[in-house]
């Protein structure tokens, strides 16, 4: 592809992908407050270089609950893959694995989970709690058996936020792309297109359990030996209740501002978490990240791993899993360089003292 930066790669997926798919993965919620503060947050702090370090190594490997990466930027986990490309979640499992990072494959994958196994690389499941337990419990049997090495549980979205850009277009699924890890009859309505509706909010209204509490984590542990992590937590009080619940990690996230419009950005929220949970416990963070100084910002605030959303469908979009590998390179050689600059070698240098506060010009 050539680029230089994720720009590059989001201006050229953009010409590529029709206009109400590009919507569908770049809208947020409402007014898209949100969406928009989760970028421009980052702005808010600043980098505190120490000097005379030796740099000529930068360690970005690590273990978390169990699986072995190369880079602390991984994929977040996000639906219909095939919607950008025909290959879908095996070419970015492809891509992904190349880099040695985290793929979190969506329980929405557009591709099986056995054919994303074999394409290799670090996986956790994603899943969404749905009323038809059979059916979940089923799925995390296939991801235990498939070699995934985490359960993630999204917690934000009893309802599917209020995704404007999805209403005016009448946005479905189109009709040759499925979640083939569930069965057909459950993902109906996703396929139902309208104008001023939304086949993905109808479908989350028809089959998301609304009833969803703390208490009900015991049952998703009885069956499974898989970590339990827990995505879209954004305040120190859930922090505690997840640690009181026996829970591996926790995601710092508001869904890419597409779930409750006003809430907090992600990284506004992330030491209050990091704070309230023990060291061991491993904090992930998503939310706006679009360069390697970005995210070590957020690795500086306590996060274990930054996954990354929307820009890995830019690059699957203009280049497969060779896109994937890029976008995921980018960001890390870009995390490298800052981590060399800012006299950091080791994920572990990289604490409170890396960032100060810094207000934005207009404050």
């Amino acid at each position: 592809m050539g680029a230089l930066d994720l720009a590059g790669i989001e201006s050229a997926a953009r010409a590529r992908v029709p206009r109400d798919i590009w919507d569908f993965i770049e809208g947020g919620s409402g007014a898209e407050r949100t969406l928009a503060a989760n970028r421009k947050i980052f702005e808010r702090f600043a980098l505190r270089p120490r000097v005379l370090v030796d740099v000529s190594t930068c360690e970005l490997g690590q273990t978390l609950l169990g699986t072995r990466l190369d880079t602390p930027i991984g994929i977040a986990p996000m639906a219909y893959h095939r919607l950008v490309d025909e290959e879908g979640e095996t070419a970015t499992a492809q891509g992904a694995g190349r880099a040695g990072a985290l793929f979190v494959t969506s329980m929405f994958a557009s591709r099986t989970l056995e054919d994303i196994a074999k394409a290799g690389g670090p996986r956790w499941l994603h899943l969404y709690w749905l009323r038809d337990r059979a059916a979940l419990a089923a799925l995390v049997e296939r991801a235990e058996a498939a070699g995934f090495g985490a359960l993630v549980l999204t917690v934000d979205a009893p309802r599917i936020g209020r995704r404007l850009r999805d209403q005016r277009n009448g946005f479905a699924v189109p009709p040759h792309i499925h979640a083939v890890n569930l069965d057909a009859d459950l993902m109906a309505t996703s396929h139902r297109s309208e104008k001023g509706s939304s086949g993905i909010a109808e479908h989350a209204r028809e089959q998301f359990d609304t009833t969803l509490t703390w208490a009900d984590l015991g049952w998703l542990r009885a069956r499974t030996r898989l970590p339990l992590v827990l995505k879209g937590i954004l305040t120190a009080e859930d922090a505690r209740l997840a640690v009181e619940h026996g829970v591996d990690a926790v995601v710092v996230s508001n869904h890419g501002g597409r779930q409750l419009d006003g809430a907090i950005p992600s990284l506004a929220a992330l030491p209050e978490v990091v704070e309230a949970v023990p060291a061991e416990l491993p904090v992930l963070f998503d939310g706006g990240v679009r360069s390697g100084t970005e995210a070590a910002i957020a690795l500086a605030l306590g996060a274990r791993a930054v996954l990354v959303g929307r820009p890995v469908l830019w690059g699957l979009a203009v280049g497969g899993a060779d896109g994937v590998h890029q976008v995921l390179d980018l960001i890390r050689d870009e995390l490298d360089h800052t981590m060399a600059l800012l006299g950091r070698p080791r994920l572990a240098d990289l604490d409170r003292g890396a960032v100060t506060d810094w207000p934005c010009p207009t404050d």
